[in-house]
């Protein structure tokens, strides 16, 4: 029986999303256990940073948590990040991360030390949706057997990337995307998604992933869902086109409206990991 653990790294959440959450997964056989702070609120904070920290750890600490399952996003994990102190034991050992949004922090932490996580639904997802939801069914899947659902995205490259603007705010420290990509055997696939960010935002974030050299070493992009993104008139343009034309310049694929993101159907995917 696998363990997870839910911990809330970063925003605070209502509490019944977690219940319902725990209530679910351990009607499809899971053990569930609660990090110590799930539950607590610090501002918009779920807690403080050293409880948030405390939970973190101590999770990576248990041999016996087989997954990590980060119960929200928000925003709060940059405050910690470098703080977190990682298992000792074999890296085939760790526990599988899972989340998304400002979880795509410990999805850099996890991949910048090669070991592959989850970029997936979180409490809220697992508390709403009906039984029968096809999103909630492959997480089920990917939870179980560790296998993803077939996807449009080549098997021989690995995946790397998540939430657009939390790849942007790691610019230049141990855990940015070029840092990522040189822990790679080969150029990866790039996948961004975002919500509520302003035009110029966008397109601010993505001349920085091409003025720094990322997307020279990217095999294509996955471009998710920009919920919430709207398209700024004074722009003259749309933000797909606002993309389209930052990635227009390079020789690689670009898979458009992927299910990826601030969805019902946000879809799991593997990241750090040959498919």
């Amino acid at each position: 029986m696998k363990h997870i653990r839910i911990i809330s790294p970063a925003g605070v959440i209502e509490p019944n999303y977690v219940t319902k959450a725990k209530d679910r997964l351990e009607s499809w056989g899971f053990r569930v256990s609660l990090g110590t702070h799930v539950f607590d609120q610090y501002g918009r904070f779920a807690g403080t940073s050293e409880e948030r920290l405390e939970d973190i750890n101590a999770a990576f600490a248990d041999a016996t948590v087989d997954i990590i399952l980060c119960s929200r996003g928000g925003y709060g994990l940059q405050q910690i990040v470098d703080k977190i102190v990682l298992p000792t034991r074999p890296k085939e050992e760790w526990p599988l991360v899972v989340g998304f949004s400002d979880v795509t922090i410990l999805h850099a932490l996890m991949s910048v030390n090669g070991v592959p996580s989850l970029h997936a639904s979180m409490c809220k997802a697992l508390a709403t949706l009906q039984e029968d939801d096809t999103t909630l069914m492959h997480l089920r899947d990917a939870l179980e057997t560790g296998k993803m659902w077939k996807n449009a995205v080549s098997a021989s490259k690995p995946i790397v990337g998540g939430n657009l603007s939390v790849l942007y705010g790691l610019q230049g420290t141990p855990y940015s995307l070029n840092a990522i990509i040189d822990k790679c055997e080969t150029a990866p696939w790039l996948l961004i998604e975002d919500i509520c960010e302003h035009h110029y935002h966008i397109d601010r974030m993505l001349n920085n992933l091409r003025m720094s050299g990322v997307l020279d070493r990217v095999s294509g992009v996955i471009v998710g869902q920009f919920t919430d993104c709207d398209d700024d008139p004074k722009m003259n343009c749309t933000v797909q086109q606002t993309i389209a034309q930052i990635l227009s310049g390079y020789d690689f694929p670009v898979i458009w409206d992927a299910p990826y993101g601030h969805i019902d159907g946000n879809e799991p995917i593997m990241l750090g990991l040959f498919l």
